[in-house]
């Protein structure tokens, strides 16, 4: 059975920063893109960012230079350090596994919260 779980929410102020944790089992971790998308009250849910098994990355515009997405193989595990965060960063976040022919899962998601 495959897990996908997500921690590392919480609320901040403006300017702080949090890193969200995912740990995946029931799969070959190595095989699967990683990625982190987010759902923000009233949007539709967005891409953030992408870690492909290789380890290459990839971020939408509005993270770039604050965000930085890792993963660990040896630990099944991929992290989102999330820097200078903003009111706009505020939603759920879900982790994603993904591998063409092998499977897309989902975690529950995790609520990061930026206020003032």
């Amino acid at each position: 059975q495959v897990q996908v779980v997500e921690s590392g929410g919480d609320s901040v102020q403006p300017g702080g920063s949090l890193i969200l944790s995912c740990t995946v089992s029931g799969i070959m971790f190595s095989a699967y893109y990683l990625m982190w998308h987010r759902h923000a009250p009233g949007k539709q849910r967005e891409l953030v960012a992408t870690i492909l098994s290789r380890g290459l990355t990839e971020y939408t515009d509005s993270v770039k230079g604050r965000f930085t997405i890792s993963r660990d193989n040896a630990k099944n595990q991929a992290y989102l350090q999330m820097n200078r965060l903003k009111s706009g960063d505020t939603g759920v976040y879900y982790c994603n596994a993904y591998a063409n022919y092998r499977g897309d899962f989902w975690g529950q998601g995790t609520q990061v919260t930026v206020f003032s």
